[in-house]
């Protein structure tokens, strides 16, 4: 007999071929998929890299070096690039500025440390409205006399009646310095300069002299300053020596500058330079962070006031 007649192998489908590559390869990426997901579930970081679903803490907060804080006078201001430094190699310290822009300090400066080279080691309080005494006080204000508040009770209110008043210092403006070491170690005040911002014709207002019939002695440390000269310069009065100057936290100075002028409305600041333990820098005294002002009086009508009187009373105008 002969063989029986084979029978036909099935053929698989090309269709359920492609169907099982296209499970496999949906496996395989859903596997690839659940690995990474648990890996960032679970926290892993290979090679120490940040991950990008880290969260800083709330607490976190860029870190601000100590900046040159000049004074506990918000009139002075170390002048841009005018400080030496001395390269750390530890970060600097940071430190907050106060409402007066008091130097900064650095909490690491405990006794046999290096001191914070960014900070000045001297304060210096500006007082833009210092009257030597009520006679010789002029101002300039551009109001009529019956609108003019009377002079203050205590010099201590000179500023503020200025202010009140809208009053420009005329003819004679007396600024007082106190100056102070902020460490043990001295400081020497090398120069006082000027600096003048602004210069024209003199204002065509009235003119007020706080007090009439009265005198007043000399201060120690006092320096002139001629505005209506070519170049402006602080100079020691008679009697007086100039700089250098020293002082320390336990030795202070109070300086004394009267500036003038008979001839222009000026604006002006002073510059102050200082050194200290092979360190130097500078200084700008400002009036609160706006220039001095200082006009001429010269020909403008003048009004006075008598101790115990109501009201202001006319004067010879000054020539």
């Amino acid at each position: 007999m002969g063989a029986p007649p084979r029978r036909p192998v099935p053929r698989r489908s090309f269709f359920r071929r492609r169907r099982f590559v296209v499970v496999a390869s949906t496996l395989a990426v859903v596997a690839l998929t659940t690995a990474v997901l648990e890996n960032i579930d679970t926290g892993a970081n290979p090679g120490g890299r940040p991950r990008a679903t880290e969260v800083l803490p709330d607490s976190w907060a860029p870190q601000e070096s100590a900046s040159p804080s000049p004074s506990s006078s918000p009139s002075a201001r170390p002048s841009r690039s005018s400080a030496s430094k001395t390269p750390s190699a530890k970060p600097p310290a940071s430190a907050s500025a106060s409402a007066g822009g008091g130097a900064a300090t650095n909490p690491d400066n405990a006794p046999g440390s290096a001191p914070d080279d960014d900070s000045v080691p001297l304060t210096v309080s500006a007082r833009a409205h210092d009257w030597e005494h009520y006679c010789g006080t002029h101002y300039l204000v551009d109001r009529p006399p019956a609108q003019v508040p009377l002079p203050p009770s205590t010099l201590q209110d000179a500023a503020k009646w200025a202010s009140d008043a809208g009053a420009v210092s005329s003819g004679r403006h007396r600024v007082s310095l106190t100056v102070q070491g902020t460490g043990d170690k001295a400081v020497v005040i090398e120069s006082l300069d000027v600096r003048v911002v602004g210069s024209g014709a003199p204002l065509d207002w009235n003119a007020f002299v706080m007090g009439v019939g009265c005198g007043g002695g000399v201060e120690p440390r006092e320096f002139g300053l001629d505005l209506d000269a070519a170049r402006p310069a602080v100079r020691p009065k008679a009697g007086q020596r100039g700089f250098p100057y020293s002082v320390s936290q336990s030795d202070p100075e109070v300086l004394y500058i009267t500036a003038q002028t008979k001839t222009r409305d000026v604006k002006w600041y002073l510059v102050l330079e200082w050194s200290s333990g092979g360190r130097q820098g500078t200084l700008e005294i400002t009036d609160g962070g706006k220039p001095f002002r200082t006009t001429s009086m010269t020909g403008r009508p003048l009004y006075g006031y008598m101790p115990g009187s109501t009201e202001w009373e006319k004067q010879e105008p000054q020539q």
